[in-house]
């Protein structure tokens, strides 16, 4: 009876400890259950904007500005989890004029695991639609896009980026810059980011541009060591800019490496745009290779035209001085001469169908004044130095007997000098030295001027009976005045003009023609015309507040010496001398008289004085009334002229 009593109460333990473990099992397939049903239910109801609040908040504590996911945050999960928030929005500066820095309609990225663990972000790729960023320096002169704590980390490494009809903006109110660009990506190539397509514009300096073109992807400006290569168009104005090639460090305007064409309506538009204070041209298109070495910027083996002028040559400008230094070395095969006529404050022109402005070519036909009266800006003479060299090797100037040139320009601090300023003139040469000083409201100009050697016949070629003219002329002019325009500096100036010649020989018809000698004129019409020995030439002026007047003036041949007097007004630019044929030799039928040179600098007049050859006219015809042989008294030259004596270095 005992022993069925213990075993009843080992069967019921048994039975006891089942319960429990069947109890336990059933507790872990419940927790289980509950376990899964809560997964289940978690990624039924799973948001991931739970996260935009902290993330927002860590943002914000990173950078110090305003951080906000306007849209829905969502994370597509993989082996390269792929994030994307929409309406993105990133504060701005306090002092910035824009609330906003950056924002976007969407901005998605994908970002690798295993590098994340080890501290590596990785994004390989980054899609931004719409986005749209405001670049701003403020009064500091310290951009917008330096916030928060610079760790010195590399930060997150790109791989490629595609950017949907984006906006970029920049803005510098101190120089008046505000640029606006529109950015899209192109296609993607095989291998490496996608490049952009650019266009926009806005104000550099005050002066409106546009511009468009090909970049890199902005993922290249990370490497401020590599070259981003750029194909860009920019035009402001008039002002046509076309630069291809590389950037080094582009942000910071570091190195370049740029193929550069430059084209606009005259070289002195660049003042505003580049601060090169340049005299006005015609209309003028370069090229050449762009380069920065520190702060110097170079534009080195450039070729073109400037009007109707070839140019080639190399120039740079220093930035590190108080001025911009403008260096240059200039070289024209050809140069028309009307193209230089900015330099002294006159209207450039070209010829018809050559880039010539039409604008400048009317206004210089409308001009009643022949010297160049616009005014130089003084600002822009101030405004920078430099030294340049301008060689042509032919000049084209119909009407003018010149060469060739050479000129050395030299500007410093406000004083600009020539030295030389050298023409080959008529087989001679022209060689001048000017100062101009601009440091004063009212510029002070001196020159001098020395002309040697240069051909009688080429510089009266235009006068049909001088042609065959021998001779050589010289001469030299000191003047000094003040005044900011050319007119105006000779309105003023003080000085002497003297010019001369030696011996040679003209045409005996001209010459008898100059003393209205009839019978000798019609004598040399007949036969044939001779040349007559020249002795000398020579004319000596005195020039005080722009008005040269004779203190002595002939022109000595063995048959006739022409003597003068007069003035030349430069500040109203008339004329008023009376040359004086004196035959040396007799003649029976002579109406000799003074010739008058009267007129303005644009239509000068040569005429005899009428007076005069009418009262010997009147005398002729009263001797004929009373004996018609007597009438030839009248006209009879007795040849009362003498030697002149020349000496002097001219005539040697």
């Amino acid at each position: 009876m005992a022993e069925s009593t213990g075993t009843d109460a080992t069967d019921a333990g048994h039975r006891g400890d089942g319960a429990l473990q069947w109890l336990r099992q059933h507790r872990l397939v419940s927790a289980a259950l509950m376990l899964l049903v809560a997964v289940i239910t978690l990624i039924a109801l799973w948001d991931w904007n739970w996260f935009k609040g902290p993330l927002e908040r860590v943002v914000e504590r990173r950078t110090g500005r305003t951080f906000e996911i306007g849209g829905n945050l969502d994370v597509d999960l993989g082996t390269v989890p792929v994030i994307s928030a929409e309406q993105v929005r990133f504060g701005n500066a306090p002092w910035a004029s824009e609330p906003l820095m950056a924002s976007a309609d969407l901005v998605e990225f994908g970002i690798e695991l295993w590098p994340l663990l080890r501290g590596d972000v990785r994004i390989p790729d980054l899609h931004l639609r719409r986005p749209v960023v405001s670049l701003e320096i403020g009064p500091q002169r310290i951009g917008n896009w330096r916030f928060g704590e610079d760790d010195g980390g590399e930060g997150a490494q790109f791989r490629r980026v595609r950017i949907d009809r984006g906006q970029l903006g920049f803005l510098d109110p101190k120089r008046d810059t505000a640029i606006r660009l529109g950015l899209t990506s192109a296609a993607a190539p095989a291998q490496g980011p996608a490049p952009i397509h650019l266009t926009g514009g806005g104000r550099w300096e005050g002066n409106p541009f546009e511009v468009r073109g090909r970049a890199e992807s902005p993922l290249a400006l990370r490497d401020r060591e590599a070259p981003y290569r750029i194909d860009l168009t920019a035009q402001a104005g008039a002002t046509r800019a076309h630069a291809r090639g590389t950037l080094t460090d582009p942000m910071r305007l570091r190195g370049f490496d740029l193929q550069f064409a430059l084209s606009g309506a005259s070289l002195e538009h660049l003042y505003p745009l580049l601060g090169l204070s340049l005299p006005p041209t015609p209309p003028y298109r370069l090229d050449g290779r762009f380069r920065r070495d520190g702060t110097r910027w170079r534009y080195d083996g450039f070729r073109g035209r400037v009007g109707d002028s070839d140019l080639a040559g190399s120039a740079s400008v220093e930035t590190a001085g108080p001025r911009p230094f403008l260096r240059a070395d200039l070289k024209s095969t050809r140069l028309d001469f009307d193209d230089l006529a900015g330099f002294v404050g006159a209207t450039p022109k070209a010829e018809e169908g050559k880039g010539a402005n039409h604008g400048n070519t009317a206004q210089a036909a409308s001009r009643t004044r022949v010297l160049p009266d616009t005014p130089y800006r003084l600002e822009k003479l101030r405004s920078m130095d430099a030294d340049v060299r301008l060689g042509a090797a032919r000049i084209n100037a119909p009407g003018l007997p010149l060469d060739n040139m050479d000129a050395h320009l030299k500007l410093q601090n406000g004083v600009l000098v020539l030295d030389p300023l050298d023409f080959g003139v008529a087989g001679g040469t022209i060689r001048a030295v000017v100062r101009m000083d601009a440091r004063k409201p009212t510029i002070r100009t001196r020159a001098r001027i020395a002309a040697r050697g240069l051909n009688l016949d080429r510089l009266v070629s235009k006068v049909e009976l001088a042609r065959d003219a021998v001779g050589k002329v010289g001469g030299d002019i000191v003047l000094a005045g003040q005044g900011n325009s050319v007119a105006d500096m000779l309105a003023t100036a003080d000085g002497d003009v003297a010019v001369g010649m030696g011996r040679g020989r003209v045409s005996n018809l001209l010459i008898e023609l100059a003393g209205l000698d009839v019978a000798e004129a019609l004598k040399f019409m007949l036969t044939e015309d001779r040349k007559v020995p020249v002795r000398c030439a020579f004319g000596d002026f005195s020039v005080r507040s722009g008005v040269m007047t004779t203190r002595a003036f002939a022109f000595d041949t063995t048959d006739t010496i022409i003597l003068g007097e007069g003035r030349i007004n430069l500040r109203d630019e008339t004329l008023d001398l009376r040359l004086r044929p004196r035959p040396k030799d007799r003649s029976l039928f002579s109406f000799r008289s003074p010739l008058l040179v009267d007129g303005t600098f644009k239509d000068p007049d040569i005429r005899p004085d009428m007076k005069r050859v009418g009262l010997r006219a009147a005398f002729a015809l009263a001797l004929g009334t009373i004996a018609p042989p007597a009438a030839l008294l009248a006209t009879l030259e007795l040849g009362p002229g003498q030697n002149a004596d020349c000496g002097g270095r001219y005539a040697r």
